[in-house]
C-alpha cells in the first residue's frame, strides 16, 4: 500500500512519522528546507510528563540524557518570601529543540520504513477514494507545470502556522494576535538556584522566567508589552545585566549564546480533518501563554492520530475512528485556549485597580502564581493532559462499569504491570502498540507466574483478549488506585482509559474494543463538537475576541513552516539579527 504523507519536519511531523513506522506504517516526509535543522540555544522545548513520556516510547532510554529535568519550581515576588515546590518525577522536561529534531532524524532514518524528501513545497494536493497525490516543486522553481506527484494512503499536514496544507483545504484559521511577547535569552552562567525553575515577578508587571539547561546554560524569558516598540540588541543587553544584578547581588560572569523575540499567538483550524487529509501541531492550534506548552499539544496530536490512522490501514477501522481525532482534540485544545483566554485578565491586569484588589486581597497575587505554576508544571486546565470523556470512543457507561480511580476517557495511572511471558515494566511504558487489556490481580507479585497464568481468571481472559476484534496486549497488576481485585481495565495505544469491567465478561470486552475501533458506542455530541467552533470558546473565533482569520494574518509572526517552535522559542532564524544581539556579546567567564 502507499505511504502516509507527513508534509513537514519539523518536531510533530517526524514524531507523527516515527510513531507511525513502530505501527508498521511507512511513511514519506516531504520537507520544503534542505534537512538541515540550525541549533539555536535559544529555541527550546518544555515537555510535560506525559508528551516526554511519549517521546521517549520513539527515541528509546537515552532520549531524557537531551535535557533537565527541574529539580522545583520557585516563583519569587518582590518583598515577599518565595515559594517553592519540589517537582519530583512529574517534573517538566526542558531541552533544546534541535536535539529533539536531530534524535527523531536519526531513528526515522533507521527505521527502514520512512523516507525524508527535502527541497519539495507542496503547491497541490488531490484526493480520490483511494488515496491522496501531493504535488511539489523545489522551493527556487518557477511556477508553471504541475510539479512532482507523491502518492499516499493518507496525508498529514505538519507544516506549521503558515500551513500550506490547511490553505489547500480551504481551512479557517480563527483567533488573536500578539496575545504576548517575550524577549528570550540563552545564556551560560551561575544562578543561585541550581536546577530549579524560576519566576520572578517584579514591580508593574515585569516577569522574567529563568529554566535551566543542559550544560550550565539557562533560558531566560522577559515579558513585553504585547505590541511594543522593536527590542533593540543594548536594550535587552540592559535586561540581562539588570536581571542578574536582581538576583546575585552584582553582575556574575556570563556567556551570551543566543537571543530572540517570541510572539505568542491564539487560533484553532476550523476543521482537523477533511477527507484523507489531516492537520497536526501549528497548522490545526496555536497557543502558549501562562506557560502552557506547545509542543505539548503537537505530540498529544501525533500520540492521538498515529494509532488510529494505523488501526485503519491495517485492519480497515471504520470512518468514525479517524473522525474521532478532530473530535478529541480539536475540543481538547479549545479548552486549553479558553482556560488561556479567561485567566489572561486576572494574571496580566494592569493599572490601579490590580494594585488595590491585590492590598484588599491577599489572596490574589497568590492566586495569580497558582495559575502560572499550573500551566508551566503541567497541571490543571493550563497544563494538564486531556480527557476525552465525551469521546465517540469511550462506550456509554453501563451495569457492566467498575468504578477505579481513573475516569473513562481519562490518561490512566502509571503502574507497575507484567506481561504473561514474565517482562515487567510500568503501565506508560507498555503504551504506543496495541490496545491493552489489564486485570488487577493482588498478590501475582509474590507467586511464580507460571501458577497464575493457569489460575483464576486468566485463561478465560487470556482466550477474551485473543478473540477482540483488534490486537490487544494482556498485562496484570497488583494494584490500580480505585480499582477491586479482579477489575480488568481496557486502555487505547495512547494510554486513555477506555473502560473498567468488574470481572471477565467476553461480551462486555468484544464490545468496548468494538467500540474504540469506530464500530459502536457514541459519545454525547463529541463529533459535533469538534466540527466548527468549540462551545464556550473565547478569542478564537465568532464566539469572543478579536477573531482574524489564517493566511497572512496568522503568518506574522508565526513558527515557520517545520512545525511547533515550543514555548517562547524565537520565531525565526533571523530573530537573532533583527531583535537580538550577537552571542559574542556579554561578559566573558
Amino acid at each position: 500500500m502507499d505511504p502516509v504523507i507527513v508534509v513537514g519536519a519539523g518536531p510533530v511531523g517526524l514524531a507523527l512519522a516515527l510513531a507511525l513506522t513502530r505501527h508498521d506504517v511507512p511513511v514519506l516526509v516531504l520537507d520544503e528546507g534542505s534537512g538541515a535543522y540550525e541549533p539555536r540555544p535559544a529555541r527550546t522545548t518544555v515537555l510535560s510528563p506525559d508528551s516526554a513520556t511519549f517521546a521517549g516510547r520513539l527515541l528509546g532510554p537515552s532520549f531524557p540524557a537531551a535535557g533537565v529535568r527541574w529539580t522545583a519550581w520557585r516563583t519569587i515576588r518582590r518583598r515577599q518570601s518565595p515559594r517553592r515546590e519540589e517537582t519530583g518525577d512529574e517534573a517538566p522536561l526542558h531541552l533544546p529543540q534541535h536535539e529533539l529534531v536531530h534524535g527523531l532524524r536519526a531513528a526515522l532514518a533507521a527505521s527502514g520504513l520512512a523516507r525524508i524528501e527535502t527541497g519539495c513545497r507542496l503547491h497541490a494536493l488531490e484526493q480520490d477514494a483511494d488515496g491522496v497525490t501531493a504535488y511539489t516543486r523545489e522551493p527556487a522553481a518557477p511556477r508553471p507545470g504541475a510539479g512532482t506527484p507523491w502518492r499516499g494512503s493518507h496525508l498529514v499536514g505538519c507544516d506549521g502556522a503558515r500551513s500550506t496544507v490547511r490553505k489547500l483545504l480551504d481551512v479557517r484559521f480563527p483567533g488573536r494576535t500578539a496575545v504576548e511577547r517575550h524577549a528570550v535569552a540563552a545564556l551560560r552562567t551561575e544562578l543561585p538556584w541550581p536546577g530549579e525553575a524560576v519566576l520572578y515577578r517584579g514591580p508593574r508587571g515585569g516577569e522574567a522566567l529563568a529554566r535551566p539547561l543542559p550544560d550550565g546554560v539557562w533560558r531566560i524569558d522577559w515579558l513585553l508589552p504585547p505590541r511594543g516598540d522593536l527590542v533593540t540588541p543594548e536594550a535587552l543587553v540592559a535586561r540581562i545585566r539588570g536581571t542578574l544584578a536582581t538576583w546575585c547581588g552584582e553582575i556574575p560572569p556570563y556567556e551570551l549564546l543566543d537571543t530572540g523575540v517570541h510572539t505568542v499567538h491564539h487560533r484553532l483550524a476550523r476543521r482537523w480533518r477533511s477527507g484523507r487529509a489531516f492537520l497536526a501541531g501549528d497548522a490545526a492550534h496555536l497557543l502558549g501563554t501562562l506557560g502552557a506548552h506547545e509542543l505539548d499539544e503537537g505530540l498529544r496530536d501525533a500520540s492521538n492520530l498515529s494509532w488510529k490512522l494505523a488501526l485503519a490501514r491495517h485492519h480497515g477501522a471504520p470512518e468514525a475512528l479517524l473522525d474521532s481525532y478532530q473530535a478529541e482534540r480539536r475540543p481538547a485544545v479549545g479548552a486549553r485556549l479558553r482556560a488561556a483566554d479567561q485567566a489572561l485578565p486576572l494574571v496580566r491586569a494592569a493599572g490601579a485597580w490590580p494594585t488595590v484588589r491585590r492590598s484588599l486581597l491577599p489572596g490574589a497575587g497568590r492566586g495569580q502564581e497558582s495559575l502560572l505554576t499550573d500551566g508551566h508544571l503541567g497541571r490543571g486546565p493550563l497544563g494538564a493532559p486531556p480527557g476525552y470523556a465525551h469521546s465517540p470512543l469511550t462506550p456509554p457507561a453501563g451495569e457492566a462499569s467498575a468504578a477505579v480511580g481513573t475516569l473513562p476517557g481519562e490518561p490512566v495511572e502509571d503502574v507497575p504491570v507484567t506481561a504473561p511471558d514474565g517482562t515487567a515494566a510500568l503501565l506508560r511504558e507498555r503504551l504506543g502498540g496495541d490496545l491493552l487489556v489489564v486485570l488487577v490481580a493482588p498478590g501475582t507479585g509474590v507467586w511464580d507466574r507460571r501458577h497464575w497464568l493457569g489460575a483464576g481468571l486468566m485463561p478465560r481472559l487470556a482466550a477474551a483478549v485473543a478473540a477482540l476484534p483488534v490486537p490487544a496486549e494482556l498485562l496484570v497488576t497488583e494494584d490500580y488506585p480505585g480499582a477491586a481485585a479482579h477489575t480488568v481495565l481496557m486502555i487505547r495505544p495512547d494510554g486513555h482509559l477506555v473502560a473498567a469491567m468488574p470481572g471477565v465478561d467476553p461480551a462486555e470486552l468484544h464490545a468496548c474494543a468494538d467500540t474504540v475501533r469506530g464500530g459502536g458506542g457514541s459519545g454525547d455530541g463529541a463529533a459535533r463538537a469538534g466540527d466548527g467552533a468549540v462551545p464556550g470558546e473565547t478569542g478564537t473565533g465568532e464566539n469572543g475576541g478579536a477573531e482574524e482569520d489564517g493566511g497572512a494574518a496568522a503568518a506574522r509572526g508565526g513558527t515557520g513552516g517545520g512545525g511547533s517552535a515550543g514555548p517562547g522559542a524565537p520565531e525565526t532564524a533571523a530573530s537573532t539579527a533583527a531583535d537580538g544581539v550577537s552571542p559574542a556579546r556579554g561578559t566573558p567567564r
